[in-house]
């Protein structure tokens, strides 16, 4: 069918963020999000409702689905896409447990994440009761069918990241284990690769697979290596060794072939978290914008950069940064009002939110306001002004926590001096760092650069995130509150206005271009430019050619760990994945911009 973009934003609404029985416009929405989540303020809640009104209004910032979907309801739900959970105890009645909280935390609404590395390998006995392992993959698949079970209907789809360490003994089978049709289709995997593992695939060294001396029977020799749950660098079995390169290719060759596993540059997300000093992260939530610490959730909502394009399309075209800052000042304050609104399926989880006030404010929309502002979003110029754009939101939105715990409290996990010693912390302005050390600060993280699939679609199909523009024309396969597909006829949101305005069918604006035009250096240079003024991480997929030989492939990871990315995600289109947009001609040969397991609600 056709979709104007009124058309797939009242569908979007209709089928997955209206109220029946309140929500008669988009504007009963709003309202009903607005005067709830400005429910909590001590004073002046009418004024705040209002400010919070019209930041929503004309989707000028999107909030997270959960929190559009369940705000203001009855429904027992949580605000927050997603969770991490906590670690993974090493024995049944342990790994049945973490089941049982995945299970609660998934049928309230939230995707998760969860690190099987504390699982013992495949075929190893444990010392205590004798028994053999059948490893980590096997109960995967028991969460694969937990979640498949818990949403099988409806038009919410589950959502789960695995993680492994790249030194488990288990990771080549969890890397190959999506290559079997069919199998853990629910799960985004990836691999938690440690500097240490690059410098040995760089020198072409053995590497050694290991696990926990204390859990796994048998002697050797062992290493000292952190591992997750653990205060402190535990005495380690080295089972047995690996070429490093051998490894890597791999991890590479499933990325190519099978667009899995992803890889998480797990050292980096460490040194720069803000809470260094009182966490470990090995996870990531299923699209791996945030990463998160054990019990951590996302709060997450985006600024629609298009609404904030002043004379788009004209030489006077420019970002009215004045109206940026007022929408991230008041964007900080919902997202974190929704941190005391929310229902957490964990007290755990509750505890651990309320501890950090993480929160996760980012951008979509600015592969078309890029276009609306007449620049080509692979060339320099585009890149720097992206850039601006992202420090101007990153500085506002930590000047506004510093203000809102003047008001109210600082996080309470905050401290001063520890805080203030994080890598991104030293990399602010001095005035913000001076504010934090004199008044602290309210939340721990403040951006996050998540995929916004759907609530693009809902702002009348902008550009999705930091991606860039799929197509001029496409098919989108969308789910109804029922769960079957609907296809829809789209036209780039930003395209879509220029041929309004030009009264043309056929003309394209200067400066247009798609993901498949794009080099992959484009696509890691977007992601590399915007990092240094994020928190948290980015979701971005690196779209790749099909025809891309394998060697200029694996390319792109040395590219992405050299430029200090926390992450890489590509996609090269294959039959083992499924698609969720199709180009009406050329459709075999087109690389895709989303997956429907990366598709965020």
């Amino acid at each position: 069918m056709n979709g104007s973009p009124e058309e797939i934003s009242h569908y979007i609404w209709r089928a997955k963020y209206r109220l029946p029985d309140s929500d008669f416009a988009l504007e009963d929405t709003w309202r009903r999000v607005a005067r709830t989540l400005a429910s909590v303020e001590a004073h002046n809640r009418r004024h705040w409702e209002e400010r919070f009104v019209s930041l929503l209004r004309d989707f000028r910032f999107l909030p997270g689905g959960r929190i559009q979907a369940g705000a203001g309801t009855s429904r027992n739900v949580t605000l927050f896409n997603c969770f991490v959970m906590g670690s993974v105890e090493d024995s049944i009645p342990g790994i049945f447990r973490a089941l049982r909280e995945a299970a609660i935390t998934m049928q309230q609404g939230g995707g998760i994440g969860v690190d099987f590395s504390t699982l013992r390998p495949r075929g190893t006995q444990a010392k205590a009761g004798g028994t053999i392992a059948s490893g980590p993959v096997s109960f995967m698949e028991v969460w694969d069918a937990m979640c498949g079970t818990i949403l099988s209907t409806g038009a919410r789809r589950g959502a789960m990241m695995a993680t492994l360490r790249c030194d488990h003994p288990d990771i080549e089978e969890f890397v190959a284990a999506k290559q079997t049709p069919g199998r853990l289709r629910r799960f985004n995997l990836s691999v938690l690769v440690t500097d240490a593992f690059m410098a040995a695939v760089k020198a072409d060294e053995d590497w050694p697979l290991v696990f926990p001396a204390e859990t796994v029977s048998g002697h050797g020799e062992t290493v000292l290596r952190e591992w997750p749950g653990a205060p402190k660098p535990v005495a380690c079995c080295i089972l047995r060794s690996i070429r490093a390169r051998k490894l890597w290719q791999l991890i590479l060759r499933g990325c190519y072939d099978y667009a899995e596993p992803g890889v998480l540059f797990v050292d980096q997300i460490n040194l720069l978290n803000n809470l260094s000093y009182c966490e470990r992260i090995t996870a990531t939530n299923p699209c791996g914008e945030v990463p998160l610490p054990p019990y951590g959730a996302c709060d997450l909502g985006s600024v629609n950069l298009t609404r904030f394009v002043v004379a788009p399309f004209t030489t006077n075209a420019k970002m009215d940064t004045i109206s940026l800052i007022e929408s991230v000042r008041d964007a900080v304050r919902l997202l974190d009002n929704v941190i005391d609104v929310s229902q957490f399926p964990l007290p755990q989880q509750r505890a651990k939110a309320q501890g950090s006030r993480r929160i996760g404010l980012g951008i979509t929309g600015l592969a078309d306001a890029l276009l609306m502002l007449g620049l080509n979003y692979g060339e320099e110029g585009a890149r720097n002004a992206a850039t601006e754009v992202m420090r101007i939101i990153c500085h506002s939105a930590y000047r506004a926590s510093v203000a809102i715990a003047k008001k109210k409290s600082p996080f309470p996990f905050f401290e001063t001096g520890n805080y203030l010693q994080s890598p991104f912390i030293q990399s602010l302005p001095d005035d913000i760092r001076q504010a934090i050390a004199q008044d602290g600060i309210r939340n721990s993280h403040l951006i996050a650069i998540a995929p916004t699939g759907t609530i693009s679609l809902l702002a009348g199909n902008i550009s999705s995130g930091i991606e860039p523009i799929f197509a001029a024309s496409y098919t989108r396969k969308v789910l109804d509150k029922n769960g079957q597909a609907n296809e829809f006829r789209l036209t780039d949101y930003a395209l879509s206005s220029w041929r309004t305005l030009v009264g043309s069918a056929t003309d394209f604006p200067p400066g247009f271009t798609t993901a498949a035009q794009l080099s992959v250096d484009a696509h890691i240079d977007m992601q590399a430019a915007l990092q240094p003024h994020v928190d948290n991480s980015i979701s971005k997929t690196i779209n790749v050619p099909q025809h891309l030989p394998f060697d200029e492939f694996s390319r792109i990871y040395d590219l992405a760990y050299d430029k200090r990315l926390k992450g890489c995600t590509t996609f090269r289109q294959n039959p083992i994945t499924g698609t969720i947009l199709s180009e009406t001609s050329d459709a075999d040969d087109a690389p895709h911009c989303c997956m429907l397991e990366r598709e965020a609600d």
